[in-house]
This record gives structure tokens, C-alpha cells and sequence, in this order.
């Protein structure tokens, strides 16, 4: 019962971008009693899930939205599953500096065989320091792009990730905008 209680917390706070009041929260759970909402809350606060900031108002902990991580699934051959019991938070994964951190959608396919393709979502921390190998954002002659960063000796280029583009070396410049630190896909 307790996580249909979060359930309806998360949807609320992702679509209005802040925690809901007292009031707002009889509506979302179907009560009829703040008393009612003040007692789920107080569970959701003991387990972790909420928690109170200096002025009482409800703020989500780091573990409220996480996903269930449920096992392992083999990519090879059918084996049993291996189950865990254990949640995983995305963004924790995914994000190493927050105040650094941006998504970008991908628009094109030059990095299709790092398996970046058209339409998915790139991680991208901001840094103007790379080394050679990384995936970068990279401003090359005033355009942007995203691409491998190489670098041998003083030459630096990008190379793309498709044997359909060529090298691109800068003319005038090479500006390191940002690294990219994970992909998103969609199905």
C-alpha cells in the first residue's frame, strides 16, 4: 500500500515539479482527513522516502524515486534469472556532477557504431578537459558536434563513429564543451 502511496507522490512531483500540500495530497490518495494523509506521510518519512525541510515543508530523499533493480538477464544464451532486491536511482547512475549536467537529443547518426543513434538522449557534463578516446561535445570551427576527441602529440581531431563521415580537423578551433557520460534510449 505504502508504494502506491509513493507512486502517486512521484507522478505528482514529476509533472508539477514540487511536492503536494496536505490538501492536495487528500485529494491524490482519496481521503477524506488530513489525519488520514498525516499518517501515510509519517510512514513515507520512517521509511526514507520523504522528509521534512526547516520550515516542515516535504522534500523527496535521495532514495525517492528510485527504480527496482529486480536481476540479471543473460544476453547470451536462456539461463535463469538472477534476482536482486535492491533500487537503483537513474539519475545517481548517470550523473556524476549535477550543476555540470545537461541532456542533449541526438540528431543525426556519425556515432551510430558507438551505438549513439539518431533520437536518443546523451549525457553530457560540462568540461572544457578531455582526453584522447572520449566522446565529446565539441565546438570546431564555430559548429557544434559531438564526436570521439583524438589527440596525438600537439594534432587534435574528431573522429566520428561511422565510416559514412570523414575526420574533421579544425581550421580555426577546437572548443571541448562537454563529455558525454551515458546514453538514453526509448523504444
Amino acid at each position: 500500500m505504502e508504494t502506491d502511496y509513493k507512486a502517486k507522490l512521484i507522478q505528482f512531483y514529476h509533472s508539477k515539479k514540487r511536492m503536494p500540500s496536505y490538501t492536495e495530497m487528500m485529494e491524490l490518495f482519496g481521503f477524506k482527513s488530513k489525519n488520514a494523509v498525516y499518517r501515510v506521510v509519517t510512514k513515507l518519512i520512517a521509511a526514507g522516502i520523504v522528509a521534512k525541510d526547516t520550515l516542515g515543508h516535504l522534500i523527496p530523499t535521495a532514495s525517492f524515486d528510485d527504480l527496482p533493480m529486480v536481476g540479471l538477464v543473460k544476453a547470451g544464451f536462456p539461463a535463469p534469472g538472477d534476482t536482486l532486491s535492491d533500487t537503483m536511482n537513474i539519475e545517481d547512475y548517470l550523473v556524476r556532477k549535477r550543476d555540470k549536467t545537461y541532456l542533449l537529443e541526438v540528431d543525426g547518426d556519425s556515432m551510430i557504431d558507438a551505438h549513439i543513434a539518431d533520437g536518443d538522449m546523451v549525457v553530457a557534463e560540462r568540461t572544457q578537459q578531455a582526453k584522447d578516446g572520449d566522446i565529446v561535445i565539441a565546438q570546431v570551427d564555430g559548429e557544434f558536434t559531438m564526436k570521439y576527441f583524438k589527440k596525438s602529440g600537439d594534432k587534435v581531431w574528431l573522429e566520428p563513429a561511422n565510416k559514412n563521415f570523414k575526420n574533421i580537423y579544425p581550421v580555426e578551433s577546437l572548443e571541448i564543451v562537454a563529455i558525454v557520460r551515458g546514453v538514453m534510449r526509448k523504444y
